[in-house]
């Protein structure tokens, strides 16, 4: 899938996920939500050159290329859909005890969701190294200033982890056979979608986009807050 489908899905699914997520109050609800769009293009770090490779120049592109050495390749161990969710889950743990790396996370997930939504950002600032760097950790800054500390962390990485490779599995390209890989690579397919296709640009990017409102309206204060104004205008009707 493309970055964008990949950034769509996972705030679709950070919306579908919020009444079993561990998060209370309206900015906290919006950290997750975003959080998980972010973190739907993480396992992309395995190659160099992709959109979370290149989003901070050096700072992300040297660890991408050492995550790719692990990884043994593009779509290889961080599409495992076992093996990613726990490793980078395990990371986030780490991070998620002490504010700055807590931080330091929070900042990678808005930086990579401004980049993969570029296509619906006006300017081109997000998808600057330098103007990237600055949005993203003062957007971390403030939400983690604003609310309490996201132990939830390490949860809606697993979260956008695993919709990134389920989004992958329904492509040519396919992900690795959970586990049995490392043994013997072989891939799982579910659908044959091209990635950038007809199918994912006129299809699941609108279901992505129709999920993220209605599951946004339900599942937030937002419903709450539009049923009055809906009720007032069909009242005028």
């Amino acid at each position: 899938m493309l970055g964008h489908s990949h950034a769509l899905s996972g705030l679709a699914a950070g919306a579908a996920t919020l009444p079993w997520a561990p998060v209370q109050g309206t900015v906290a609800q919006v950290a997750w939500i975003a959080a998980a769009g972010g973190f739907a293009m993480l396992p992309d770090l395995d190659h160099s050159g992709s959109t979370v490779s290149d989003m901070w120049g050096p700072i992300t592109d040297v660890p991408s290329g050492a995550i790719g050495r692990i990884a043994q390749g593009h779509r290889w161990g961080t599409h495992d859909a076992v093996l990613g969710p726990v490793a980078f889950g395990a990371l986030a743990v780490a991070a998620a005890a002490a504010f700055w790396s807590s931080l330091l996370l929070m900042a990678l997930s808005i930086g990579l969701a401004l980049r993969a939504l570029n296509f619906v950002i006006p300017g081109r600032a997000e998808n600057t190294v330098v103007g990237n760097l600055i949005l993203s950790w003062v957007g971390a800054w403030l939400v983690l200033t604003h609310s309490p500390n996201p132990t939830w962390l390490p949860w809606v990485v697993a979260l956008g982890v695993l919709t990134h490779i389920g989004g992958d599995a329904l492509t040519t390209a396919g992900i690795p056979v959970p586990l049995v890989w490392v043994f013997r690579r072989c891939r799982l397919k579910l659908l044959p979608i091209r990635t950038g296709a007809f199918v994912e640009r006129a299809v699941l990017v609108p279901l992505f986009l129709v999920a993220i409102v209605v599951f946004g309206y339900t599942n937030t204060a937002a419903g709450a807050a539009v049923d009055p104004l809906v009720q007032r205008l069909l009242s005028l009707g």
